[in-house]
């Protein structure tokens, strides 16, 4: 065994173009060659969201994207509602908080997507509510939201929808515009199928027209100048020219694709995994699972994250585990970035294996051929 397998909720495993792209010799980004790339990804990104408005980027993390996102709308004392349901739902609400907003948090227990009713029904006890906030997929729980009912919900109201689409955007529909979404970000990282490093914001109109008045400080993730900056075919600080390289080729690529045909290959490999996970005789923890990434719930006596620090130095194979309370009981495997049938094929029997050395019973060769025969049957032409 010699070969790698990174099958984490990101960072995802590289295509080939990109890892040669990333090779390149670098070039300043105040030039006429960068110029075209930039015009040419500002432009593919409106796609990939789907949005006919402007979509930025910055040079950080998808965390960074989060907070560009929120402050670019939010004035401190704002009344914001938030929709906890795991580890990155509580990391933008204590964000919010930390800019001054007053947080009500509907807590969702983990594992479970929001009930549109429950929204529905706070914001009619509370009008005054200037932004509602949720993650599309929450990442610690491999659980999607209901984007689309809430959009519609929330599109009645005098509220902001903003929706932290990293773990989702790119990995299956999440059509900004469509879904009366207000604030939708992105990051490198996951579908975008791109190293850590960069995150994608982008403003619905009616957003624009609270940005302007919107006292929250801020300074590198002023998208009033960001937007001034894009407008002259520049970015307003220093661009990240090696990624935005490789981006290019990576929405050129979706593009040429289609993403319904996207979309599908990322929902193939999620059946797979869930498929697998019965094989395997492990549950899904999520009750209503995203096609990002797949969690499984581990046998009681098995403890998770000595699983994977196994798996890892074994069998070379990387996934992710549980966070919190779920720490140790949970495996998470994305199903983004550059994963071929081999790669999925090969993850399964490593996990199989490992289970078995940890005392699990199960039959390797009926394993082994439920996994070629779905991947035969399923396969995209």
């Amino acid at each position: 065994m010699s070969n790698q397998i990174l099958l984490a909720p990101g960072p995802v495993q590289l295509h080939p173009e990109v890892q040669k792209i990333l090779s390149l010799p670098m070039i300043h980004h105040r030039t006429p060659e960068f110029d075209t790339i930039l015009k040419s990804v500002l432009t593919n990104l409106k796609f990939l969201f789907q949005t006919k408005n402007s979509v930025f980027m910055h040079s950080c993390t998808g965390s960074g994207g989060m907070e560009s996102l929120l402050i670019n709308v939010l004035s401190p004392n704002d009344k914001v509602l938030a929709i906890v349901s795991g580890k990155f739902g509580e990391r933008w609400a204590d964000m919010a908080e930390a800019f001054g907003a007053h947080v009500h948090r509907l807590n969702v227990e983990w594992g479970y997507a929001a009930n549109p009713n429950d929204v529905a029904n706070f914001l009619t006890k509370n009008p005054d509510t200037d932004i509602v906030m949720t993650q599309a997929c929450e990442t610690s729980t491999a659980t999607a939201h209901n984007i689309s009912e809430l959009g519609k919900i929330i599109s009645k109201t005098q509220a902001l929808f903003l929706v932290d689409g990293i773990t989702a955007l790119g990995a299956y529909p999440l059509p900004m515009d469509n879904y009366f979404i207000d604030g939708l970000v992105a990051g490198s990282q996951k579908a975008v199928m791109l190293p850590t490093g960069m995150s994608f914001v982008s403003f619905s109109e009616k957003a624009w027209q609270k940005i302007p008045n919107a006292r929250c400080p801020k300074f590198y993730f002023d998208i009033q100048k960001e937007n001034a900056a894009n407008k002259k075919g520049e970015t307003l600080f220093s661009s990240n020219v090696p990624l935005i390289r490789a981006l290019d080729f990576i929405l050129s690529r979706i593009k040429e694709l289609g993403l319904e045909k996207h979309y599908a290959q990322l929902r193939r490999r999620a059946d797979y995994s869930r498929s697998m996970a019965a094989e395997l005789k492990l549950t899904l923890f999520s009750k209503s699972p995203s096609d990002s990434v797949t969690a499984m719930n581990l046998p009681a006596d098995i403890d998770g994250v000595k699983l994977r620090e196994y798996l890892e130095k074994k069998y070379l194979l990387t996934l992710m585990g549980g966070q919190d309370q779920l720490k140790g009981q949970i495996l998470r495997m994305g199903h983004m970035g550059y994963i071929t049938d081999t790669d999925m094929h090969e993850t399964t029997l490593r996990i199989a294996q490992g289970l078995i050395d940890f005392g699990t019973s199960l039959d390797l060769e009926h394993i082994t051929n439920a996994s070629k025969k779905y991947l035969k049957e399923t396969e995209i032409k």
